[in-house]
């Protein structure tokens, strides 16, 4: 197995994925119509649950609470997104791009966090899927709303999916951090093809 991406690339890909998560969050908040705090807790609950379910199944500290940054990042984006919220409120596919951003590189952000602590494979790539959509069930279960990987949608499913190329695009010959990149781009077209082409999965119905 080849060495892992630089440690300089896990801090960007945590701030990134943060932001986007944050907005998205924040935006969700707007739309229930709820006050400037209580986005501000939508909006944290989205972008940091993920990666506070993950460090406490991997026996870490949260690492908002080691640091501010990821805080401060936070807070940024939900003032972003509450100053600009008629301009990105007239952008629903922009809202569902940066869920979809959210959730490839938290994705993978969450598997080389476990695959540093030489955590099994698999249970690697279930933590990259937990990052990827925890915060998101905990927005919608604050917002009144059924999770959206609990429904048809194509989600977590795209996230094990671009965590399974992941795991696999590490044991070949390529070079260091290009897996990261790839598979985060899988996890985003399988998400916009998804969503373009009507893909789901049949519901489950009780038997009469």
């Amino acid at each position: 197995m080849p060495d892992l991406p630089p440690l300089t690339l896990i801090p960007f890909i945590d701030v990134i994925g943060t932001f986007v998560f944050a907005i998205s969050g924040t935006q969700t908040a707007i739309d229930k119509k709820l006050d400037p705090f209580g986005a501000s807790v939508i909006a944290f609950a989205t972008a940091l649950g993920g990666g506070t379910m993950r460090d406490l199944l991997l026996n870490l500290r949260p690492v908002w609470i080691q640091e501010e940054l990821l805080l401060v990042t936070v807070f940024v984006a939900v003032m972003v997104t509450l100053f600009f919220r008629k301009q990105i409120g007239r952008f629903r596919r922009t809202l569902f791009l940066f869920d979809t951003m959210g959730i490839a590189l938290f994705t993978v952000l969450g598997m080389e966090k476990a695959l540093r602590l030489d955590v099994p494979p698999l249970i690697a790539l279930v933590m990259g899927v937990v990052s990827a959509v925890f915060g998101g069930v905990v927005r919608d279960i604050l917002c009144n709303e059924i999770p959206l990987i609990f429904r048809r949608e194509v989600y977590a499913t795209a996230c094990l999916a671009g965590g399974a190329s992941y795991l696999f695009m590490r044991l070949a010959p390529v070079p260091v951090g290009v897996p990261v990149w790839i598979a985060v781009g899988i996890i985003i077209l399988i998400r916009l093809l998804a969503v373009r082409l009507k893909w789901a999965f049949p519901t489950l119905t009780p038997k009469e």
